[in-house]
């Protein structure tokens, strides 16, 4: 009687006759993460090596941790602003097939007096065609502007303005967009408010970070994307 019951059962799965499935053990296949970021001098690593800018350092540490991730594209430039990087950014950006970014940008808009109100919408502009491009929304990390009030070459760039106030300003735009949008963001400015307690933090411009500053930003933002992109969800 068993034997004929079971005879029966693989004659069944065979012809489809019943709803029964063998469950597939094999993980499914991740593919890597594509990984570019935007921004300024900040996000390439001016006054430092090209290995020691953050996104390169990010990219490292990811993959020693496990995340399947290539840093496809950094098109940063020093001195660009958020128009620079809709016009010369963005398409590089949309061409590169990516899956997950970083934008830390608005330091020189403020350096060269772009109203508030046109930061905040170039920054809307560009958060919204990186969210079109991602396939999961969650993989776009937003980053605060430094205070380059704390480095000695700083203040040349103020103008007679309020260098930490008018970039807690611009910040203020970008921790509500975060917000609003459910977006992750990484808080490096009061981390560079140190860099005039620390020299060794400051390139030979006394403008820009130095490795170990870089290094220290990276520090703080591997926080926040590593378990984004270590989840199911970040890798989708």
């Amino acid at each position: 009687m068993r034997k004929t019951y079971l005879s029966g059962l693989i004659c069944l799965v065979l012809l489809g006759g019943t709803s029964f499935k063998p469950f597939d053990y094999r993980m499914r296949t991740v593919d890597k993460i594509r990984y570019v970021a935007l921004g300024d001098s900040y996000t390439i690593g001016e006054g430092a090596e090209k290995e020691e800018a953050w996104p390169v350092l990010l990219t490292k540490h990811l993959q020693e941790t496990g995340v399947k991730i290539e840093l496809v594209a950094n098109p940063s430039v020093t001195g660009w602003t958020t128009q620079d990087l809709i016009d010369k950014e963005l398409p590089v950006f949309n061409s590169s097939n990516p899956t997950f970014a970083t934008l830390l940008i608005g330091v020189n808009d403020w350096v060269q007096k772009v109203e508030k109100e046109k930061f905040h919408s170039n920054l809307n502009y560009i958060i919204d065609k990186v969210l079109e491009k991602l396939p999961n929304k969650k993989n776009l990390v937003l980053i605060t502007i430094p205070d380059f009030s704390a480095t000695p070459n700083g203040g040349k760039y103020g103008h007679g303005r309020d260098i930490t106030e008018g970039i807690k300003e611009f910040n203020a735009i970008i921790t509500g967009e975060a917000n609003k949008r459910g977006i992750k963001m990484v808080d490096i400015f009061p981390t560079t408010q140190q860099m005039n307690n620390k020299p060794d933090h400051v390139a030979t411009d006394g403008l820009h970070p130095s490795a170990k500053e870089y290094a220290l930003w990276e520090t703080l933002i591997f926080q926040e994307v590593a378990p984004l992109l270590l989840s199911p969800q970040g890798r989708e």
